[in-house]
């Protein structure tokens, strides 16, 4: 019943929001390394041997423990006409000083698809093509698919399931055609800019890898151990370089992990993958913990499922965020929690209510024991848990 006016960005105050508050946490850190207690280069490195340095200007630095932690790179498929076309990455929408009339996004994973809504929302006509069935294919079809009609009703010109033919960079706009394999038609679509979001690829070129001995995995990535260690065991790697998921909390616990092996701490535990823990910043966020059904099938373990629509729960309702679902997975027997998925209002919020639950080996019961407030969106949680114990 609120009358509001129109809202407009502005574009220019939005990047200098921005660029303010990356530059407190930069400055912090930069602080911190500038501190006296290490020596800083800022400069280009390669290995010249397995423990020797050489940067940009010369200078050698030899060392009895190293760690690899340069990140990932926009990946350019083989795409006829891509890597010549000038197209914008992340970065640049990122750094935007006004609003493009129409962009191409090309790609369906998470920085395509956070980034294709950010576009739209900003005032951008947006087009976007996706090669796999679905978008967000990291998640189940089921949530995917909510994201995907979220996406259609804001506007967003969305194609999945296609091959992509061919980029051309004209004198004033972009054009890409591109074949729906459903009908086997082959489209053509023209926007003022393209967007390449097809993924990322660890940045290893030019660190010369090979003088150091260290081996890469036919995808690209460093190879590790459970302890961070490379092929040379006096060389570590963490981070999207050596993944196995590009997942900013997962980096920090290998790049602590490497650190305490190689100072020779006893006592360590390897980086526990089985909890994983991901999320899509779309509107409807999509967040998942633990196992999924594909993974429970394919290890052959049995499962019991519940799931519940925001649509059909009081608090989402008069917040009016009706798009998604909860579901929660667990042992038959012992109703012990395997996994769940989010995808709805505060998903990334709402999905850490089974972290403790899960790293504790917590069962559907023992979370019904606990108290859940009314009404908040945190009480949907309750009806899954609830049908999964009445399964038992």
């Amino acid at each position: 019943g609120l009358r509001i006016p129109i809202a407009e960005v502005d574009m220019k105050a939005l990047r200098k929001r921005k660029r303010a508050i990356i530059a407190d946490f930069a400055s912090y850190r930069t602080k911190a390394l500038e501190s006296g207690k290490y020596d800083l280069h800022r400069s280009k490195a390669r290995f010249v041997s397995p423990d020797t340095l050489e940067l940009a200007d010369g200078t050698r630095l030899r060392g009895s423990r190293f760690i690899i932690g340069t990140g990932s790179r926009v990946s350019v498929p083989p795409i006829p006409g891509l890597a010549g076309s000038k197209c914008w990455t992340s970065d640049d929408v990122l750094d935007l000083g006004e609003v493009p009339p129409s962009v191409i996004v090309l790609g369906g994973g998470i920085v395509a698809c956070e980034l294709a809504q950010f576009l739209r929302r900003i005032g951008s006509k947006v087009i976007q093509v996706q090669r796999s069935a679905h978008i967000l294919k990291e998640y189940s079809p089921e949530a995917s698919a909510v994201v995907e009609q979220a996406f259609r009703d804001e506007g967003i010109e969305l194609h999945t399931g296609t091959r992509l033919e061919s980029v051309k960079a004209r004198l004033r706009d972009f054009e890409v055609t591109f074949t729906d394999l459903a009908t086997g038609t082959t489209l053509t679509r023209r926007a003022t800019r393209l967007l390449n979001a097809l993924g990322r690829e660890p940045n290893t070129a030019g660190l010369g890898l090979e003088a150091a001995g260290v081996k890469l995995a036919p995808s690209g990535r460093i190879v590790t151990n459970k302890w961070q260690q490379t092929s040379q065991p006096h060389i570590y790697a963490g981070g999207d370089v050596c993944g196995p998921h590009d997942i900013v909390h997962l980096a920090v616990a290998q790049g602590e992990l490497a650190a305490r092996h190689a100072f020779g701490v006893k006592g360590l535990r390897a980086v526990d993958y089985s909890q994983l823990l991901g999320v899509a910043f779309t509107d409807p966020q999509l967040a998942s913990i633990g196992l999924n059904e594909t993974a429970l099938r394919e290890a052959k373990k049995p499962f019991l499922s519940a799931s519940y629509p925001f649509n059909d729960h009081g608090k989402s309702i008069l917040m009016d965020a009706n798009y998604g679902f909860v579901k929660i997975l667990a042992a038959p027997k012992t109703g012990k929690l395997l996994g769940a998925e989010i995808v709805g209002k505060d998903a990334g919020e709402l999905i850490h209510c089974f972290n403790t639950a899960l790293a504790l080996g917590a069962t559907v019961k023992d979370m019904l024991a606990a108290p859940w407030y009314h009404p908040t969106l945190a009480e949907i949680l309750t009806y899954p848990l609830e049908e999964i114990a009445d399964q038992l």
